[in-house]
């Protein structure tokens, strides 16, 4: 049976549509998928619950953020509401408080430091690195993870020192998405330049691609492919653009077929590295068709995947397993197959 008659048996996905000759590619590739365990992340810095998998009540793997929900780009993409859900934490000491309460009444595994920009696309993490050391020092089972923005050498290096774990950065391949979308006057050059910044440290680094972030059209990926593609990173990070986050009318939803190409491009051109769908990307029937898009693909993991993707994992038979924690960071080692039944149980 192929895989487009597989797909039509998966109720979820009983009025999906689904570009026939884009699946018969996946499947054509089905080598660089099947041999690989997908993991499903349901971090808890937002509410999760599907049909085939549970999230998970304690707050494990919160986000921060510096700026509490201030950004100076106001990127149009964005309009700051990416930073809604993200906790406060606009002092060291109230970045250091807040994590010792939840390691304390929580059990708090790690966490993820964020922000707003400033007009440079930069956020200053500096005086929160002292503590960030101290805590890691002090309870070495957290991971921590952190959003650089735009960076020189020597910040990446602080940020090593500091003992964070994971490096994340947005790599943007149009000089047109830069200035139009991103209200942001530097080239893309220095998005390569922070890349390779965070490529010489000894960090976990996983860049992020937004597909579609040029009002939807598709538009720089292929240059971002190409610019991750050169660096020792850790694993890529694909979300698609939401455009219910920004301003009506300014942009427009890239088909499933459009994702699903960069999807398995990626998989193609980063054969040997861990590719992950991560937070963010529409809602609905587009999800769900992107998340099959993303299991037959062979990508490693999924963000608070959709009914359905782990039927498909399961009709396609790729294994796969749960984790309570950002996409971009592992918390632990799950092991083995995973069934239906192991992930309905809360791992935090």
């Amino acid at each position: 049976m192929d895989w487009m008659e597989r797909l039509a048996e998966i109720e979820p996905l009983e009025d999906a549509e689904f570009d026939a000759g884009l699946v018969a590619a996946m499947q054509e590739n089905a080598s660089a998928a099947l041999d690989r365990s997908i993991r499903f992340s349901t971090p808890t810095f937002k509410e999760y619950q599907s049909d085939e998998l549970s999230g998970c009540g304690k707050n494990s793997f919160p986000a921060f953020s510096i700026t509490a929900g201030g950004c100076a780009l106001n990127c149009d993409h964005c309009q700051k509401k990416i930073l809604e859900p993200m906790i406060p934490a606009t002092s060291p000491d109230m970045l250091e408080q807040k994590v010792r309460d939840m390691i304390l009444l929580q059990n708090l595994q790690g966490f993820l430091l964020s922000g707003g920009s400033n007009k440079r696309n930069e956020i200053r993490y500096e005086r929160y690195l002292p503590v960030v050391e101290k805590l890691k020092n002090e309870f070495p089972h957290l991971k921590v993870a952190i959003h650089t923005a735009l960076l020189d050498e020597t910040l990446a290096k602080s940020m090593e020192s500091a003992g964070v774990d994971t490096a994340m950065m947005d790599v943007i391949g149009a000089q047109e998405t830069i200035e139009q979308v991103y209200n942001l006057d530097r080239p893309v050059e220095d998005f390569e330049a922070t890349l390779a910044a965070l490529a010489s440290t000894s960090m976990e680094i996983t860049p992020h691609i937004v597909v579609g972030l040029h009002y939807g059209q598709i538009l720089g990926e292929a240059n971002a492919l190409d610019m991750v593609a050169r660096y020792d990173v850790t694993a890529l990070v694909l979300v698609v653009i939401m455009p219910f986050y920004a301003k009506p009318g300014t942009f427009v939803t890239p088909s499933t077929s459009d994702v699903g190409s960069i999807f398995l491009e990626s998989r193609k051109r980063l054969a040997d590295k861990k590719v992950l769908l991560g937070c963010a990307r529409p809602p609905g029937m587009h999800k769900r068709v992107t998340d099959a898009y993303a299991v037959m693909a062979g990508l490693d993991g999924i963000a608070f995947p959709a009914d359905g993707a782990v039927a498909v994992a399961n009709t396609i038979g790729r294994p796969f397993e749960q984790e309570h924690a950002c996409c971009s960071i592992k918390l632990g080692d799950t092991g083995g197959k995973a069934t239906l039944e192991r992930v309905k149980a809360c791992a935090a």
